[in-house]
């Protein structure tokens, strides 16, 4: 960067308008009470009834308990237009907390490590500016608040209640708060922005025996430690190397005693990739590696192979307008950053896979004020300056397509 954090807070802070300029401390208030009581996956009760309160409080229509704990806000204008659709997750990660914050979460064992918490207030202070403003633009906003984004997934199942519809939604925004990025800076691209994210898990089943005598066995370890080496052939060696994938094993687990040949291994991971056309032939990989290394030492074996989130894929067009309304926020060309990827994934590609959209993420990391901790780790904070960014992103986008 050829520009400081502190410079580029600035530039921002210059271009949000006064009336969401006005908001930051709120902002920062609300996502401070939902910091210091985070909730899992479909479990968002007292989440989901502290946005209900402010949208009632502001008389916006929305539905709740949508996917359980899902919740939809639609703010029309009076002139009739097409359908923009803003995304925000709010769960938090079963992680404990390590900040010594005056916020800091007050339920053991859970975090909001990820800054789902800024992406609702971010939501909020969308709904409260746009509800205000009804006159700056034309037709219908819809903002979701989604469960559930860590896993299992909640965008798939509020798809499938219809939230798209009625009226039918033209286009999705939706953005990261990103601590790989530092405050100022917003990470915009066409196509595959975040990874696909598929799950393996296998057993293999040889035959135990003595240490001293493995000629009387079936070695499960010898089986399943070749298969850990192979699988790593398929990247390296059946995907063009043109395209990114990644096969991790994570866990393997095998063994009791040091002179016992173990009968059977266990092991799990996961597999990345952005090109929609790897799904088919990671899979057959998978199996016949699993297949052929089993039948060749004279095991057996249990394979299960599943999909997550299919990649998150950004409109072309979708994608230009963000990133035009970014360079009207932050300073050019350095504050934007065209191609920013991470084999990362979100379930906010199902939303992708049914409308045009674009999915960006949000600089809010500030070293010299110690926010710079990764995403997921017990010290994970942002530079809450981020917020006011993240409304401004918000409402431009939202006056750009709607009153194209």
């Amino acid at each position: 960067m050829v520009f400081t954090v502190k410079q580029a807070q600035s530039v921002a802070s210059q271009r949000i308008r006064p009336k969401i300029s006005e908001l930051q401390t709120k902002l920062i208030k609300w996502r401070r009470e939902l910091h210091q009581k985070p909730e899992l996956g479909f479990e968002e009760q007292i989440t989901a009834e502290f946005i209900e309160q402010k949208l009632i409080q502001w008389k916006i229509p929305h539905q709740t308990k949508i996917a359980k704990t899902g919740i939809v806000a639609t703010i029309t204008s009076d002139r009739p237009g097409k359908v923009l659709a803003i995304r925000a997750d709010m769960d938090a990660l079963p992680v404990e907390e390590a900040n010594e914050v005056s916020y800091r979460s007050q339920h053991p064992g859970k975090m909001h490590a990820c800054g789902h918490d800024g992406h609702t207030a971010i939501a909020l202070g969308t709904a409260c500016y746009l509800n205000q403003h009804k006159d700056d633009w034309q037709g219908t906003v819809k903002i979701i608040f989604q469960p559930a984004e860590e896993g299992p997934g909640g965008a798939k199942p509020m798809i499938e209640a219809g939230i798209l519809h009625n009226p039918e939604v033209d286009a999705i925004v939706g953005l990261h708060l990103w601590n790989n990025l530092p405050l100022g800076t917003v990470g915009v691209r066409s196509g595959a922005l975040m990874a696909a994210v598929e799950c393996f898990r296998c057993q293999i089943l040889g035959k135990g025996g003595h240490g001293a005598m493995p000629d009387q066995t079936v070695d499960s370890i010898v089986v399943a430690s070749q298969i850990v080496n192979a699988l790593q052939t398929i990247v390296s060696r059946n995907v063009n190397p043109l395209d990114a994938a990644v096969v991790t094993v994570g866990e393997f687990h095998a063994g009791t005693a040091l002179n016992v040949i173990a009968d059977t291994a266990r092991m799990s991971g996961t597999i990345r990739y952005f090109n929609p056309e790897l799904e088919d032939l990671i899979r057959e990989r998978l199996s016949a590696i699993v297949s052929g290394i089993c039948q060749m030492h004279g095991a057996d074996y249990e394979l299960n192979h599943w999909q997550l989130y299919p990649p998150t894929i950004n409109d072309r067009a979708i994608a230009d307008l963000v990133q035009s309304v970014a360079e009207e926020i932050v300073e050019t060309p350095v504050g934007v950053v065209p191609e920013c990827q991470t084999m990362g994934g979100e379930d906010m590609s199902f939303f992708l896979n049914e409308v045009p959209g674009c999915y960006f993420f949000l600089g809010s990391a500030n070293p010299d004020r110690g926010l710079a901790y990764p995403h997921h780790h017990p010290r994970f904070d942002f530079d809450e300056t981020a917020l006011g960014m993240g409304v401004e992103m918000f409402v431009r986008c939202v006056e750009k397509f709607l009153n194209d």
